[in-house]
């Protein structure tokens, strides 16, 4: 195509580049023109012609040439506003949020048959051809309904954990009664504990030594057997297991029977401590007889709950009701210094931890004259029990706690504690541990949850050394998915929680951690049918028993 312009600008010539078409002269209009504005006009054209043809190209593929109006290829060729109203879907969006809106603050129905399933929900809208408010309402209707079953399973749930955590099991009640009578009949069983010759050792503070008060005994041979291969010097482990008085001859028989060489272990009943008598620890014999107390641990655990309430909420109110609480055991650990007069530095656990590295470099901490070496719990990202702080377990609406503590203040954990005797014994801090307990049962218990915790973190204040959070990993017993190398590289590894590794309900990915220390070809543990859990998903290479 070649476009010729005359010299006036008053007409236009247009030809073919062959020849075979017509000239065409166009004639301009008696206004004069500049170059510029029709060589604009021009470009623009050019420009707009391509694309209208690609556009008209894809509409006649698509087959939108059935369109008959103009609002149909607004949609489809330009910008929104050459939509008139919008698109059909929008507006009904648009409407539905409208009715959804006006229904919200409305009640529903009393006595409202509601569906079971989606099916049953859309086939009653279809066959009674309900109106979009009727169907709004019946939306909102079903869904609270669901809601409601939702939370209340979920509550059911937490209960039903809490019995199983709270219960003992069949073959823990087992181990323990077979091994109470090896006691009785088997004269090995009754063996000197430690050996004679390694008695100096429970008194040379030159070792390093552990102390457990428990009376699960499958629990127990974990934490001293983990602590041993886990030692670069077992030889100079030396281990003080402290269980009550019913539990005391299956204890003694299992470490009798079951050599823990070459490190040692002295088992000693609560009843075998002069110093432990209720003379010496009043505060227990008032727990024991509190209406207050007993009813909290064997009324109606659910009662008071309500549906709506934070699963982490009734979480922390159930393992608040734990019977462990008011055992004796529980609370021996504040009274380390008396019940161990000769030594100076000693590590307290608890018994649903596993040891994964060498203890020994916690006694070579230097406290700096504090008197509890322990993981801050205030530092983490752990939302259910680390990042707590003092606010988490009182009751600062008391004003007894408001006026005593800070709820800013860090928190700290229990259950793999480096205690200096030596310094401890220059405080006040079983006395001041004895001292709130008492004020927390004139208040009704109002003060905190019960618990050993919220007493330690008054007795201890100020008397604390934060130590790196890499030598105490918590939460194994609540936390379904922590992070596992995290888990396989920390020192000790702590099952707190309801979901124990030795119970059915205990996370079977975590399980393995504490399930190798476990002989299950043990006499014992087999004629007691306790069987390792089937992990489903591979034991990790780092937590394979040494040498396996």
């Amino acid at each position: 195509m070649r476009i010729r312009f005359s010299p006036s600008m008053r007409s236009i010539t247009l030809s073919s580049r062959n020849g075979l078409l017509d000239l065409m002269k166009v004639k301009a209009a008696a206004r004069r023109i500049s170059y510029r504005t029709l060589s604009h006009t021009i470009l623009i054209l050019a420009f707009l012609l391509p694309f209208v043809f690609i556009l008209t190209a894809v509409i006649t593929l698509e087959g939108v040439n059935k369109c008959s109006t103009f609002n149909c290829l607004g949609r489809r060729l330009g910008p929104k506003f050459l939509v008139r109203g919008g698109d059909d879907s929008v507006r009904l969006v648009r409407d539905l949020y409208k009715i959804l809106d006006q229904v919200y603050s409305e009640e529903v129905p009393i006595g409202l048959k509601l569906p079971e399933s989606f099916r049953e929900f859309l086939s009653e809208m279809k066959n009674n051809q309900y109106n979009a408010k009727s169907f709004a309402i019946r939306l909102k209707a079903t869904m609270e309904n669901m809601d409601s079953e939702v939370k209340t399973s979920r509550q059911a749930e937490q209960l039903h954990k809490h019995v199983a955590a709270t219960t003992i099991p069949k073959g823990l009640h087992c181990l323990s009664l077979r091994l109470t009578d090896e006691y009785l009949s088997n004269a090995h069983a009754r063996k000197q504990l430690p050996p004679p010759e390694l008695l100096p050792f429970l008194s040379d503070d030159s070792y390093y030594h552990f102390i457990i008060a428990t009376d699960n005994i499958l629990a127990a041979s974990v934490v001293v057997t983990s602590a041993v291969r886990s030692s670069l010097k077992p030889e100079k482990v030396v281990f003080h297991v402290i269980t009550d008085k019913k539990t005391y001859p299956g204890m003694h028989s299992w470490f009798a029977l079951h050599s823990t060489s070459p490190a040692t272990v002295e088992v000693k009943g609560v009843h075998q401590f002069d110093w432990l008598t209720r003379e010496n620890v009043p505060v227990f014999g008032t727990i024991e007889n509190h209406y207050g107390v007993r009813n909290h641990y064997h009324g109606n655990h659910i009662m008071g709950s309500n549906v709506n309430e934070n699963p982490r909420v009734l979480i922390s109110k159930l393992q608040a009701r734990s019977p462990n609480y008011i055992s004796l055991l529980s609370h021996l650990c504040i009274y380390l210094p008396e019940l161990f007069p000769n030594l100076n530095k000693v590590l307290f656990l608890d018994d649903d931890v596993v040891i994964q590295r060498d203890l020994s470099p916690l006694w070579e901490i230097d406290l700096s004259g504090k008197v509890n070496g322990a993981v801050e719990t205030c530092k983490d990202k752990d939302d259910w029990v680390m990042s707590t702080r003092f606010r988490t377990y009182f009751n600062f609406s008391h004003p007894l706690i408001a006026n005593n503590l800070d709820p800013d203040e860090c928190a700290w954990a229990y259950g793999m504690n480096i205690f200096d005797l030596s310094a401890w014994r220059k405080t006040s801090i079983r006395d001041t541990y004895h001292y709130w307990m008492k004020e927390n049962l004139k208040s009704n218990l109002a003060l905190w949850k019960l618990g050993t915790l919220p007493p330690a973190l008054i007795a201890f204040r100020g008397n604390v050394h934060p130590i790196d959070p890499s030598w105490h990993m918590l939460g194994l017993g609540y936390q379904e998915k922590p992070d596992i190398d995290s888990v396989s590289k920390a020192a000790v590894i702590h099952y707190n929680g309801q979901c124990k590794p030795w119970l059915e309900i205990g996370y079977k990915h975590l399980q393995p951690f504490w399930t190798k220390h476990v002989n299950y070809s043990d006499h014992f543990i087999r004629n007691c049918h306790i069987l390792e859990p089937q992990s489903k998903t591979r034991r990790p290479e780092s937590i394979k028993q040494r040498g396996g």
